[in-house]
């Protein structure tokens, strides 16, 4: 995918600067001709590949505009903490405890509106002009992208409908006569973007050839149609989809860590967005690495940290639950794999050295405030999941590791977890043998439910430490409307580390949430329509519970 990401950056370079080319010679420079963008086989297909930025903007580890903080969503639930009040943009820790976070008029941190329904018309417009200018490039070159569009498209529309529910189902090049437009049943949305991935699928080949890699393929759009359906509650679908991936080849690599740490061509990767070093990067390394590795020449500013609730759900090696009483004395041995892969800790082997997560340490711990940044942890651990040890190349050409959209491990557990809602007494074996592949992975014990309650408690407890980091955890809480439970009125925990003259440790389970408690309101779970469509747009209404 590194050639393809390549020409999709410079085009973008083209387009978003306004460049002077010999292709595009293009006055104004942020609009484009039908004639410019299809005057030619590799510059439409270049505008095609444009659109794909829906993925690399709203991915995990890239962030706002790629040179700032990674978004990181699961900051905004319980099982990581933004270690800054407000510096780099930070506005997790206000969000999570001021209620003037969210208001009538915008849906504050998750805001998305004008960005996507920018993009959507973008994409209208290649699918308005596509069946014209495009068919002199052979019915099947046409065929596969506009697959491909319809395939961002639908994205694009599922960023939007987990925000704000309903919204406004724009599907063609609309002009004045349209612009009041009424918003659509949440259902007839979530029926219009499954739809379109289901037809996407069948016309988007299975692979590309080795030019092309990363480019969205069946397996991509059955992938995400199996996690879309969920928000539908449309189970049979989600199951269908989730058969459909494994049709595709896509299988779990026997390696948890080397899923983050290989290439894009994995066979758990159903789907993602690739990076290149000095060309196309992010500040990932930059925000996320251990304080301590600031020696090695570049600041860095360790602005999240898992917390203990996500830390202390890892399980024993045997499948034994952890606990302090049992564990404390030594607590981050014989640990299961996921554990490693994903957290750091103290103790732990990382560039050559051993960190120090304790008070004073190299690696350093500091009490969470409501001011600045800390610096360094807030809960006694950082982050491992993406990063790469005994890798400094981040110091001078920032950092380029490739972002998972979707993987095969989550198609699994959307199976397993839309089999159990279907009909648990019918489907138990079958959501269980899913629920129980993954686990098996990384030598986990089967689990054995016999309701379909203890069932999802499994199902939940395996999605957070299955994807910790990946950006599912907040949007799950929401779609399982458990939020309020798990969110308001709670705080998060970390572990505050000393170290004895004698080298041994002790351990004290602190707040990391500096006695605030955290907020999440019944009318969060679908934010307002913002002020400005309302104000252009008559038809347009706001969400319940907003003024």
């Amino acid at each position: 995918m590194k050639k393809t990401i390549y020409s999709v950056f410079l085009f973008l370079l083209l387009v978003t600067l306004g460049a002077c080319s010999d292709v595009l010679d293009i006055d104004p420079t942020d609009r484009y001709s039908a004639a410019t963008v299809w005057s030619s086989e590799s510059v439409a297909d270049s505008y095609t590949l444009s659109l794909y930025t829906t993925f690399r903007d709203h991915s995990e580890i890239y962030g706002n505009g790629g040179y700032s903080s990674p978004w990181l969503t699961d900051a905004y639930s319980d099982i990581l903490k933004s270690c800054s009040w407000d510096l780099y943009n930070h506005n997790y820790n206000k969000t999570l405890f001021q209620e003037s976070a969210f208001n009538s008029n915008s849906a504050g941190a998750f805001e998305c509106w004008s960005d996507n329904y920018g993009r959507i018309r973008r994409e209208n417009e290649f699918l308005r002009d596509a069946p014209e200018y495009g068919k002199k490039f052979g019915d099947d070159w046409l065929k596969i992208r506009i697959a491909e569009v319809r395939f961002c498209r639908a994205y694009t529309y599922y960023l939007l409908c987990r925000v704000y529910g309903g919204v406004i189902l724009r599907t063609e090049v609309d002009g004045p006569n349209e612009n009041d437009k009424a918003r659509s049943s949440e259902e007839d949305c979530w029926k219009f973007i499954i739809d379109e991935l289901q037809a996407a699928g069948e016309d988007l080949p299975s692979s590309w050839d080795s030019g092309n890699t990363g480019r969205a393929t069946k397996k991509a759009a059955y992938a995400l149609l199996s996690r879309v359906a969920l928000y539908a509650q449309n189970w049979d679908v989600a199951v269908d989809a989730a058969n459909k991936v494994a049709a595709e080849g896509a299988t779990l690599d026997q390696s948890y860590a080397n899923v983050f740490n290989s290439s894009v061509s994995n066979s758990e990767i159903c789907f993602a967005c690739d990076f290149l070093a000095g060309a196309l990067t992010h500040n990932y390394d930059t925000f996320v690495r251990p304080s301590g590795d600031t020696q090695y020449g570049k600041q860095i500013y360790s602005a999240f940290a898992p917390t203990s609730e996500l830390v202390d759900s890892y399980e024993m090696a045997d499948g034994t639950a952890f606990s302090w009483d049992a564990y404390g004395s030594d607590p981050y041995s014989n640990r299961e794999p996921r554990f490693y892969a994903t957290i750091l800790y103290n103790g732990a082997s990382w560039m050559g050295r051993t960190l120090q997560t304790y008070v004073g340490g190299t690696d350093g711990f500091k009490a969470y405030e409501n001011s600045g940044s800390a610096g360094t942890t807030v809960t006694g651990y950082y982050l491992r999941k993406y990063l790469r040890d005994n890798d400094k190349s981040y110091v001078t050409n920032n950092s380029s590791q490739y972002n998972i959209v979707i993987r095969y491990a989550e198609v699994l557990l959307n199976k397993a977890e839309a089999l159990a809602e279907s009909n648990w007494t019918s489907n138990s074996a079958q959501a269980l043998e899913a629920l129980n592949t993954v686990r098996a992975r990384v030598g986990l014990p089967a689990r054995n439910a016999t309701t379909k309650e203890a069932f999802m408690e499994y199902l939940r407890h395996e999605r957070m430490v299955e994807l910790a980091g990946e950006g599912f955890r907040y949007w799950d809480l929401r779609r399982w409307k458990l939020a309020e439970e798990v969110i308001n009125g709670t705080s998060v925990h970390g572990v505050r580390i000393t170290r004895s003259d004698d080298g041994t440790y002790s351990y004290q389970q602190v707040d990391a949430d500096a006695g605030n408690t955290r907020i999440f309101y019944n009318r969060y779970y679908k934010f307002a329509i913002p002020l400005s469509e309302r104000s252009n747009n008559k038809l347009c209404t706001n969400n319940e519970g907003w003024i």
